[in-house]
């Protein structure tokens, strides 16, 4: 390691030579949550609970309870949380690699494409364009599929859901394969409310980010946020989910460092 690398780096965040993205959206009754059938059970939608605000219950303190699933808001899925990816060794947020939560990212613009088309699915094709322009993906990288679909902000446009299911934009299942096998990306990042397509169902194999992704012991952010403030590729993601024992996901404020 070169001497004084990490004093270089604090020097350079001190001196905003590197900028600090918040890709989070914020955590509140109104955040939307996946809809599932009726036959399913369901995640809790987000609950704050305020235990004292320097008040006669606390005098000089404020703190709260907070409920919600795993998968709320911005979220972190770990392979545990697919039947595919039940049977890996360090497989839930307690037990992943801590070095795994940080990885370069490489963000593709479909945004102009999913305006116009709220099915559209990211392709193998579309994939080897970007890498045209901006270079091969790197291995142990993040994929962000940037669709500015954050920018919904009513809950039922966001969900955009109809009598058929949810219409929202995601990759093609084959370009899951291609990522996995053949650029060997650390795992899938959405701004939606869940990392697969709306209509990710009716695929096969059904819901093909979960299942290629975590069935290949990689991991999934969802309902990112202001991907279009990252570049095509030099942005660095700090991922960490919350340390639940045995958790198949948790909320995550996901942060990038971008070069000023």
């Amino acid at each position: 390691m070169p001497e004084g690398i990490l004093a270089q780096f604090a020097a350079a965040l001190a001196a905003g030579a590197i900028r600090v993205i918040d890709l989070s959206q914020p955590l509140d009754g109104t955040t939307p949550i996946i809809q599932l059938p009726p036959e399913f059970g369901t995640t809790w939608p987000f609950q704050l609970q305020e235990i004292s605000r320097y008040d006669s219950r606390g005098p000089a303190w404020y703190w709260n309870n907070f409920a919600c699933g795993e998968h709320t808001g911005t979220h972190f899925d770990a392979p545990i949380h697919w039947v595919t990816g039940k049977d890996y060794r360090a497989n839930a947020t307690d037990t992943i690699p801590a070095e795994k939560f940080l990885a370069p990212a490489c963000v593709i613009d479909a945004s102009r494409e999913a305006a116009a088309d709220p099915d559209f699915l990211l392709t193998r094709q579309h994939v080897e364009a970007w890498e045209r322009a901006h270079g091969r993906i790197d291995r142990g990288a993040w994929v962000l599929m940037r669709t500015d679909w954050s920018k919904r902000g009513d809950p039922s446009a966001f969900l955009n859901a109809r009598e058929d299911g949810a219409h929202v934009p995601g990759p093609h299942p084959d370009l899951l394969r291609f990522l996995v096998q053949e650029r060997d990306i650390v795992g899938w990042g959405s701004e939606a409310v869940g990392t697969d397509a709306g209509q990710a169902f009716r695929f096969d194999p059904p819901f093909p980010c979960h299942s290629t992704m975590h069935g290949n012991n990689r991991f999934g952010l969802a309902s990112l946020a202001n991907l279009d403030q990252l570049p095509p590729k030099g942005a660095v993601l700090i991922t960490p989910p919350l340390k639940i024992v045995n958790g198949s996901g948790s909320p995550c404020r996901v942060l990038a460092l971008v070069a000023a």
